[in-house]
């Protein structure tokens, strides 16, 4: 299939380098590095097992709703939490 694709300079530069050296081709070259880029597994998502300590207590606070970003900070800079 024939498609259009915008490359920086330098890594257009690359590509046709790296096929120069292999004796390929620089559409060979890209479809190489397409076809490993999509295997690899994505980094960063890999599911890790995560226990947050606990503590004897009473729970939360009166008034504290650990879904309201904006209200833990008030509550934070206030002193009351």
């Amino acid at each position: 299939m024939r498609t259009t694709i915008i490359l920086p300079d330098e890594l257009l530069n690359a590509a046709k380098q790296a096929a120069s050296a292999r004796g390929t081709t620089l559409t060979a070259v890209i479809a190489d590095a397409l076809r490993a880029a999509l295997a690899e597994p994505e980094s960063g998502h890999t599911a890790t097992s995560f226990q947050v300590p606990t503590f004897n207590g009473d729970g939360l606070l009166p008034g504290v709703d650990l879904d309201d970003t904006a209200a833990l900070i008030d509550l934070m800079d206030d002193g009351n939490a």
